[in-house]
């Protein structure tokens, strides 16, 4: 039986709006299924969340440009996500999955739509990949000549105790990497476990890159998260010139209750009290990792 994902909330405005320009840069786009079918063989089927509602939810949180990052419930069929790319070409940019089989041709045609990453899925519990239709790190060597050659990044889903041991293959595929969901780690281990440690230090190497998002995935204690803030503060003390924040609308395979995007972007304000650093996070590192305009 393939769970079923609850919808979103609809996104409160927040208080104080984003600065001009301001990039969400974790979301995904599902369906409609009728046009864009879902994976037979998914971890969890989505509400369908096509462009035209994730569009209204930058809208009601303020923002300018967005990126979306391909969901598994589609696999590897990214078509739905860069069907959005082409719709909204200076809006949006997108982090594509694939494996060892796609065509440099194929990514170099994406590029032109506005891909910019690849996303590998190193996330595993019980000794097994998470989320079913994802693509193992392993398959990120092959791929990373073109990537490089593109100037894309490497997009890692994983669980910051597996980060050390991860590190190696890292940087012999050589490519900038982000991590999701401030390392998606438990709150409740704190942020002095070597696995988080580590995430700190790539940072403050500065070949690294993280996403202040997913409060709501490392934290349960809806809807502030206080016990995720450490970790936010702490990620922005080692090097706010390599982070960018997203709201993961529409929150798939949300543990708990189902967070407001709004109030999401009001936690990353109340925990960024520095103007400065919300200005690079929100517009200029996104500018540069994703390739939007000045």
């Amino acid at each position: 039986m393939i769970p079923a994902c609850l919808p979103p909330r609809e996104p409160t405005r927040p208080k104080l709006p984003p600065p001009p320009n301001a990039c969400d840069t974790h979301a995904h786009v599902f369906g409609p299924a009728a046009r864009f079918p879902y994976a037979d063989d998914r971890s969890y089927t989505p509400p369908d969340a096509p462009l035209a509602k994730y569009l209204a939810m930058l809208d009601a949180v303020g923002f300018a440009r967005g990126v979306l990052v391909q969901g598994s419930a589609h696999g590897r069929d990214n078509s739905a996500m860069l069907d959005a790319l082409a719709r909204q070409p200076d809006r949006l940019r997108g982090v594509a999955v694939a494996d060892e089989g796609v065509s440099s041709e194929t990514l170099r045609r994406w590029n032109d739509l506005g891909v910019r990453a690849l996303r590998f899925n190193h996330f595993f519990r019980d000794g097994q990949l998470h989320y079913r239709g994802g693509v193992p790190l392993t398959a990120a060597q092959a791929l990373a000549p073109v990537m490089a050659e593109l100037g894309w990044h490497l997009q890692l889903w994983i669980d910051v105790k597996d980060l050390p041991e991860t590190i190696s293959d890292l940087k012999t595929i050589g490519l900038p990497v982000v991590i999701d969901h401030m390392g998606r780690t438990d709150a409740r281990a704190g942020t002095r476990t070597a696995g988080f440690q580590s995430l700190l230090r790539a940072l403050s190497e500065g070949w690294c890159w993280a996403k202040l998002s997913g409060a709501h995935r490392i934290s349960h204690n809806a809807p502030d998260y206080p016990d995720a803030r450490p970790f936010h503060e702490a990620l922005v003390a080692a090097n706010p010139e390599r982070l960018v924040w997203g709201g993961d609308w529409p929150h798939p395979r949300v543990e708990g209750e189902m967070p407001d995007v709004g109030h999401l972007f009001e936690l990353f304000q109340a925990w960024t009290p520095d103007q400065v650093a919300q200005q690079r996070i929100l517009v200029a590192n996104p500018a540069k990792l994703y390739g939007f305009p000045n």
